[in-house]
């Protein structure tokens, strides 16, 4: 398994992958959608374009997964960390997800920020089972008209709509 640098010309190479990304986030909020790479190539040339570093695990040949940064110094966020289903539990997230640590690492940081969807089960015990335990900030709106909330998520002593 390699993680290699990403460019321009792995576009076609990567679209896949932050296509079924958005499709999985997108899941996590009960909108069934399939994956759109044009959207996905579009995406992934946006984040070069702002200057995101953007890795992927490469194995024969294959892509397994992929990893987007933002970097505001001194922060460094994992904007994406995906792992394809027939690659997941064999290491994949984890070379990923240590890169953007050895990148804070660079900068002088000894953590790395992330939004995580509260649903998003798999990438909560994946953060915690790396020593991620701080809940750093959560973000509140209010419903969207015609929205169906679903569960609710408790904060402290708060609950709140989800």
């Amino acid at each position: 398994m390699e993680i290699i640098q990403l460019n321009e010309s792995h576009a076609d190479f990567v679209a896949p992958l932050i296509a079924a990304f958005r499709t999985a986030l997108r899941s996590y909020r009960g909108i069934a959608s399939p994956p759109d790479p044009e959207s996905g190539k579009a995406e992934f040339l946006e984040y070069l374009q702002a200057g995101y570093p953007v890795y992927a695990a490469v194995e024969d040949g294959k892509m397994a997964g992929h990893l987007v940064c933002r970097i505001e110094e001194p922060t460094l966020w994992v904007e994406q960390i995906y792992v394809c289903d027939d690659s997941r539990r064999k290491g994949v997230g984890s070379l990923l997800f240590a890169k953007a640590e050895e990148l804070a690492a660079a900068m002088g940081e000894n953590t790395v920020f992330n939004y995580v969807h509260p649903t998003n089960d798999g990438m909560i015990s994946f953060l915690r089972s790396r020593g991620y335990t701080v809940l750093n900030m959560i973000e509140i709106r209010k419903p969207y008209e015609g929205e169906k909330l679903s569960t609710t998520i408790h904060v402290n002593n708060k609950v709140f709509d989800y």
